[in-house]
């Protein structure tokens, strides 16, 4: 009986240790096929050897439709506005996540976090630069884009952004300039640059329409200004609009000749190749800086950060992934987004040549000392502005046909900025109106 007892109870331990040795969250999953729709850019590119590598360990297949940036949008909403649609995950650009789920379109991600077979322990969400979760993951706090109480979770930042200031240290060394820390210092320093080194000061994107306009944001922000107040009557009139208006036109007037016809890829090319002492912009400049096919001054490129006006504020863009409301294959999509944007997914992608999302990853000695820009990213990061631009659906329109039109007289002319921004105004409060913003304003002050 004795002995019945014991091989009885080594038989269970053997069963029980087998069980746990060939325990595999993906087993469920191997075989199954998802489809993921996202843009043909580069941290994308880069993400391919990461989805070989997340097929080889888990058994799920991907299929990728990478698209042009701007077919991206109206692909999604084809597919995502069937019964049943094609793609798994889809990866939008921060202005979108608001449209997306207020047409139903995406699964909100805390059923999957609710799951603890499908959530990794170690994923540690606190651990994504909140700047990025919250500009391209939450939706319905305030505002309905921002932070807040009533917000979600709709999607992971992958391929975020915020900005950063690039500078030439051989001139700077040079001429003895000092880094700007501060909009003053920036101001006062732009002409001296052109003076003294016979170079563009500062590139930036000027072409009419939304380029014009994210030059000018980036000015906005710092300098205290916003599109809306919170209850949505535009203040792109005042001062500190204007002033950020003011900026935009000295940087036209000292940059290079071409910046009313820059747009992202011009405004950089303008810096990588020599033409301008200054970049503020994307942090995305650091590694084309490195890049050999792109740039002509490697080695002789400093970082630092987005310089301040009334207040640090640098920009918040770029790209979050989550899953479509009508996917066929939700669990799976959930597990590519954990594989893809997790701690060791996250270092993979810089090694693969893709921008990181995670505190961790920006401060691991390792990679600060490969890339400089990180230390300056990581201290930057909790200055971005998560209304760094209103992401609604009139934005679109109120981005190109208003002030990308409005900001374009501003650096192309002289005029006077103020009535440009006036005007610019009440054709931004004549479309807020006939989309009905004013509603509850009307109805109080019956």
């Amino acid at each position: 009986m004795r002995s019945f007892c014991v091989s009885v109870a080594i038989g269970a331990l053997v069963s029980v240790g087998s069980l746990t040795a060939t325990a595999n969250p993906y087993e469920d999953y191997e075989g199954t096929t998802i489809v993921v729709s996202w843009p043909a850019l580069s941290h994308f590119q880069a993400a391919e050897t990461l989805i070989e590598e997340f097929t080889e360990e888990t058994g799920i297949e991907v299929e990728v439709d990478a698209l042009q940036y701007l077919k991206l949008r109206d692909r999604q909403l084809l597919e995502m506005s069937k019964d049943e649609g094609e793609y798994d995950v889809v990866s939008w650009v921060v202005m979108w996540k608001g449209e997306y789920v207020a047409k139903g379109l995406l699964t909100p991600l805390s059923q999957f976090f609710t799951n603890g077979a499908l959530v990794d322990p170690q994923y540690d969400i606190d651990d994504i630069a909140d700047a990025y979760l919250q500009n391209g993951g939450i939706v319905g706090g305030k505002k309905g884009y921002m932070p807040g109480k009533s917000g979600a979770l709709y999607g992971i930042p992958f391929g975020a952004e915020t900005s950063i200031l690039a500078y030439r240290k051989d001139i700077f060394d040079e001429h003895g300039f000092d880094v700007p820390a501060t909009y003053e210092e920036l101001v006062a320093l732009m002409p001296e640059i052109q003076e003294k080194a016979g170079i563009g000061a500062m590139t930036s994107r000027g072409k009419t329409g939304h380029q014009v306009t994210a030059g000018w944001l980036l000015h906005l922000a710092p300098l205290g200004g916003k599109i809306f107040d919170d209850e949505w009557n535009p203040v792109i009139n005042s001062p500190e609009a204007v002033q950020a208006a003011e900026v935009m036109r000295t940087i036209a007037q000292t940059g290079p000749t071409g910046i009313p016809s820059y747009g992202f890829s011009e405004a950089s090319a303008a810096f990588l190749q020599g033409d301008a002492a200054m970049y503020l912009d994307t942090l995305k400049i650091a590694a084309m800086s490195r890049n050999e096919k792109l740039s002509k001054i490697d080695g002789n490129v400093g970082f630092a950060l987005h310089p301040e006006g009334t207040r640090c504020g640098s920009e918040t863009g770029g790209f979050a992934m989550g899953i479509p409301a009508n996917a066929p294959n939700k669990e799976a999509a959930f597990l590519f987004i954990q594989y893809m944007t997790s701690k060791q997914g996250d270092r993979r992608m810089v090694e693969l040549g893709g921008d990181p999302i995670r505190i961790s990853t920006l401060q691991d000695p390792e990679f600060v000392e490969r890339f400089p820009e990180y230390p300056v990213v990581a201290e930057q990061l909790p200055c971005a502005d998560p209304d760094w631009r209103p992401l609604i659906p009139e934005w679109n329109e109120l981005n190109i046909d208003v002030l990308g039109q409005a900001l374009t007289e501003v650096i192309t002319t002289d005029k006077p900025i103020q009535p440009i921004m006036d005007a610019a105004n009440e054709k931004a409060r004549a479309i807020m109106e006939r989309e009905g913003y004013y509603k509850w304003a009307s109805y109080r002050n019956q």
